[in-house]
């Protein structure tokens, strides 16, 4: 009987929908695991169709030609190393989220997903059926289970592959970041191991796809927990690994352990990964911004030149006559020290014209948010007509601070396609100011350096929309808003636990007052990159028309 088994792992970034491509992708992995002598390549979770492809996939002639791309790939792949990859199946009238090994010419198992993930980001219950639980299936001299994704999470699938023969355990996944996500999986994978005693090969998928961004960082673990390979993190990469029959079961040989950055890198690298990915996915070559002198738009020109590179980004000024003379020359620095394309277009001409049309309807009204208001959707006309002239896609640059108070003009500087920072807190982008100033890495397409000058980070936030206006005029301080925030955003908190701990009631009730109100401006929002497990769009579904607040 043969001791060696060398898997090959394609942890690649398929594009939903790109049937074509995603078989591309696997024929060339499959030809690297052949010139490697593998015996088996495996591919991630739903590889052939990309993955999260949500109602997608339901469309019969989606998931038709996917199954019939899945089937010409098992036959080009005849001779060489066997095949596992993810895909719809259609059985007895049921579609299924399945895992396809193929050898020999043909799909000689179809695995199906049992358990089905029904909250965050996913809704396989309403897409999919479960299936029963099955039996491993063999690859030479090895007996493999594979619980798909989720299926690993719970005890019962993996189990019953252990009692029904199971030699190593091959998790696909399509698994997308959340922060600290890693540390879970690990702890989640290590206890299917003491559970069953066998090896585990947990396989994840990477890229952008919409607001997701699935991080790879495949591992391998061996009898007892024990990390033997670590692949890194949002990279695509192939790997081969080696297992030796040992006295009672397979091991894993020692391979590379890639490095694993801090929280704060993980989120940077999301928030470039993320827009780089909907850009390259969408067919946007170019994006453009409106650069105001703060910190919030200053980050997302940072992320944008880095995801891009300086030549594919452009950079515009917009002031009015409330435009502090330090706004005008902080905007000017960062689109300097990033290299982009930095334009000027004073909106005082079109804001007098707007104004003066109004004015027979405003005679007799008193000045305030509408007039203000009136500046940032000129903003947001002039930022399209650009997007729309050169194809250059709009990005927004609304913290999640202000997406959770409404403290953003709808179609204003709300317009846009795409929001790098949607799901980063104004505190912390601070935080991420400073770490991209004293950190670069190769994956990043912008310069090293300060790249955001400290007086923009320190100065006091001002959307300068009037004379003097500075944020904290009509909302707490950062440092006590956020935290309030996510007590009730991220934690789900009572009023009366946010007062527990410490916050006064009435600013409570004011900024969940306002995080209720809002609903309607974020349904209309743009997408952006998630970073936490409770991000605006398909973490946190609240309906638009609600009356209720909390009686506490």
């Amino acid at each position: 009987m043969a001791d060696k088994f060398r898997l090959t792992l394609a942890q690649l970034n398929p594009v939903v929908g790109d049937i074509d491509g995603n078989v591309a992708k696997a024929r060339d992995a499959w030809e690297k695991a052949q010139e490697a002598g593998a015996d088996l390549v495996a591919f991630p979770e739903m590889f052939i169709t990309g993955y999260n492809t949500q109602d997608l996939v339901m469309k019969p002639a989606f998931h038709q030609a996917a199954i019939a791309a899945i089937e010409t790939l098992a036959a080009d792949c005849a001779d060489g190393p066997a095949l596992a990859i993810g895909g719809p199946a259609v059985q007895e009238g049921g579609l299924y989220n399945a895992y396809y090994i193929c050898r020999g010419g043909k799909v000689v198992t179809t695995v199906l997903k049992h358990h089905l993930p029904n909250e965050t980001v996913f809704d396989e219950v309403r897409v999919f059926d479960s299936g029963p639980i099955g039996g491993p299936y063999s690859i030479g001299p090895v007996r493999i289970g594979s619980p798909i994704c989720e299926d690993a999470w719970h005890v019962d699938v993996a189990e019953t592959l252990e009692e029904t023969g199971a030699e190593i355990l091959l998790v696909p996944n399509g698994s997308p970041y959340f922060r600290s996500k890693m540390e879970v999986r690990q702890n989640m994978m290590v206890a299917r191991v003491v559970e069953t005693g066998l090896p585990l090969v947990y396989l994840n998928m990477v890229g952008g796809q919409d607001d997701q961004v699935f991080d790879g960082g495949s591992f391998v673990l061996n009898p007892h927990g024990g990390l033997a390979v670590q692949l890194p993190v949002f990279d695509t990469c192939i790997a081969h690994v080696d297992f030796t029959r040992g006295d009672d079961c397979w091991i894993a040989v020692e391979g590379d352990k890639a490095h694993q950055p801090d929280e704060m890198e993980q989120d940077y690298r999301v928030m470039v990964e993320a827009l780089r990915d909907y850009c390259g996915k969408t067919g946007f070559g170019k994006v453009l911004l409106g650069l105001s002198g703060g910190i919030d738009s200053a980050i997302v020109a940072a992320i944008a030149v880095d995801a891009l590179g300086a030549d594919n980004v452009r950079c515009v000024m917009l002031p009015s006559e409330y435009t502090s003379q330090g706004s005008l020359d902080d905007a000017k620095a960062v689109a300097g020290a990033l290299g982009c394309r930095y334009d000027f277009v004073p909106i005082t001409e079109g804001r007098t014209a707007i104004t003066g049309t109004l004015a027979p309807l405003f005679e007799g009204t008193d000045e305030g948010l509408t007039e203000e208001n009136i500046q940032s959707r000129l903003r947001g006309l002039l930022l399209m007509a650009l997007s729309n002239k050169f194809g250059e896609m709009l990005l927004t640059t609304g913290n999640k601070s202000e997406v959770a108070v409404g403290y953003a003009t709808i179609y204003g500087d709300m317009a846009g396609g795409y929001n790098p920072i949607k799901d980063m807190y104004k505190t912390r982008v601070f935080v991420a100011c400073r770490w991209r100033n004293d950190n670069h890495r190769e994956w990043m397409m912008g310069p090293a350096g300060e790249v955001i000058a400290p007086r923009i980070i320190d100065k006091s936030p001002s959307a300068e929309l009037r004379p003097d206006q500075k944020d904290e005029d009509s909302l707490p301080p950062y440092v006590v808003l956020d935290a309030i925030l996510i007590m009730l955003v991220d934690g789900e908190a009572s009023v009366e636990e946010c007062v527990a701990a410490g916050f006064d009631r009435d600013t409570v009730k004011r900024i969940e007052h306002l995080l209720y109100i809002s609903e309607y401006k974020r349904f209309q929002s743009a997408p952006g990159a998630r970073l936490s497990s409770r991000a605006f769009w398909q973490d946190r579904r609240y309906p638009i028309v609600n009356r209720w607040r909390d009686p506490s």
